[in-house]
């Protein structure tokens, strides 16, 4: 009934982030693997933070981004097959900056964790296909 879209939502307004999820390919097993992101829009870019709970350490699905950037993500209008790569400095900054907007706290969060936190990008990638 839900078409998978359940626990998903889109950002209600300029300072609010949605939920969607992201599938990657396992960078060791090859295998599909999912996990719920956090991101607002950019265009026609998805943007999310790499983090695990701003603990230490880069999450799984990061890991298994760089390692084969091309994944899924379904969002509460159905699934994206997009890109990732991460930001790098002024679009870092912009994006970082506009995270900053949606969460008063992000800087004192990120403070915790002894390595930066990557912002992630996922681009469009053309029509829907099988990963």
């Amino acid at each position: 009934m839900t078409r998978g879209r359940l626990g998903l939502w889109r950002p209600r307004s300029a300072n609010r982030w949605g939920a969607a999820r992201l599938t990657t390919i396992g960078r060791r097993t090859g295998v599909e693997r999912s996990v719920m992101v956090g991101y607002f829009e950019a265009g026609p870019d998805l943007v999310t933070m790499a983090m695990n709970g701003w603990g230490e350490g880069e999450p799984a699905w990061w890991l298994n981004l760089q390692a084969h950037p091309d994944a899924r993500v379904d969002v509460v209008d159905g699934p994206r097959l997009v890109t990732a790569r991460a930001a790098h400095g002024e679009e870092r900054d912009r994006l970082w900056a506009r995270w900053r907007e949606i969460d008063k706290n992000l800087d004192a969060y990120a403070a915790r964790r002894p390595t930066e936190t990557a912002v992630v990008v996922l681009a469009p990638r053309g029509p829907l296909r099988a990963m």
